[in-house]
């Protein structure tokens, strides 16, 4: 049992632990296998695991639901459904339901089984159900004291609950489990970063040491370092992040905040918000400080469009509507 669902901070962590050359020709060897035995349920649970561990929720869910289709009795097919199901993007509250059931009945058939215990735990988490999601969670232990996501998903519940020490504590216990899992490295960054402690970059590189490639582990380094003060440091690993996935709006627009506000670098700055809508045409904040940039060159015009983009995608944006205000003054004071 993994422990994705309520840690997912832009969605978007890839790849699991381990060696990337092996696990590229692990990969297309079991692909190959596939296409040779499509209906092989150990293959599917295989190929629907690995993806689930470089949290393809949407994609696993696939081949999890292709194994549990054509054996529903096993154990291994309708585990990772059920993972599937509470972890994929579009989840409903029947999403839920019906993998709390099979986590339920798989308990029920096996009550030992730590991945089902901790499973049904996670389900009744998102049903805000605590007290037996502990109760689950402490059986596991009870079989299996040395099961990292059991104690990562306590360290969810703490965190939940607004238990922030009690929350590091547990996922400080999951890293001694499993050095080498860099999700619980993220999560103890998230909450020492919310705590406004600078310990968080020392988390934050551990999962970079373990995955350099991975976007997500690389914006969240990228921000702490930004955030204390860190800029250039920050500047070259929002570089690397572009570069790594150059769909990724935010690491251009960090790449314009600091060339605007930082590095003094106007025209920068304006090359990388442009980049940020191209690539997302929703991005609010860069349309934003584009209309900032304008408004320095004393071009109103572009400004207010700039504005009146932001205010597109969402009309309630108060700093947007705040400057639009001033520059209307102004614009009707220079007709007066």
């Amino acid at each position: 049992m993994r422990i994705f669902f309520l840690f997912v901070l832009t969605g978007i962590l890839l790849g699991a632990c381990g060696d990337t050359k092996n696990s590229a020709g692990k990969k297309q060897s079991l692909d190959q296998l596939l296409v040779a035995y499509p209906d092989s349920v150990e293959l599917l649970v295989q190929k629907g695991n690995m993806l689930m561990d470089s949290l393809a929720f949407d994609r696993a869910l696939t081949f999890g639901a292709k194994a549990f289709r054509l054996d529903s009795n096993n154990t291994e097919a309708r585990t990772l459904y059920a993972e599937c199901l509470i972890n994929k993007s579009n989840r409903s509250a029947d999403d839920i339901f019906r993998a709390f059931t099979m986590y339920r009945n798989l308990v029920k058939k096996s009550p030992k089984n730590v991945a089902a215990l901790v499973g049904l735990a996670n389900t009744l988490v998102l049903l805000n159900d605590h007290d037996n999601a502990f109760k689950y969670i402490n059986q596991a232990l009870r079989i299996d004291k040395t099961y990292r996501d059991a104690y990562i998903l306590k360290g969810t519940i703490y965190k939940l609950e607004g238990n922030v020490k009690l929350a590091i504590s547990s996922y400080e216990t999951a890293v001694q489990q499993d050095p080498n899992y860099y999700l619980t490295y993220l999560y103890l960054g998230s909450l020492y970063e919310y705590e406004n402690n600078p310990i968080c970059i020392e988390k934050y590189m551990t999962a970079y040491q373990l995955q350099p490639k991975n976007t997500e582990v690389i914006y969240a380094l990228a921000f702490a370092k930004e955030k204390f003060g860190q800029e250039a440091a920050a500047q070259r690993l929002y570089r690397k992040m572009t570069k790594v996935d150059s769909t990724f709006a935010d690491g251009f627009f960090h790449l314009g905040y600091l060339a605007q506000f930082t590095f003094n670098q106007p025209d920068s700055a304006m090359f990388y918000y442009k980049k940020a809508v191209k690539v997302n045409p929703q991005h609010i904040p860069s349309y934003h400080n584009m209309g900032l940039l304008y408004e320095d060159r004393n071009d109103l015009a572009n400004a207010l469009f700039s504005y009146a983009k932001a205010l597109k995608v969402d009309s309630t944006y108060e700093l947007s509507k705040d400057r639009v205000k001033v520059l209307r003054k102004r614009i009707w004071k220079g007709f007066n």
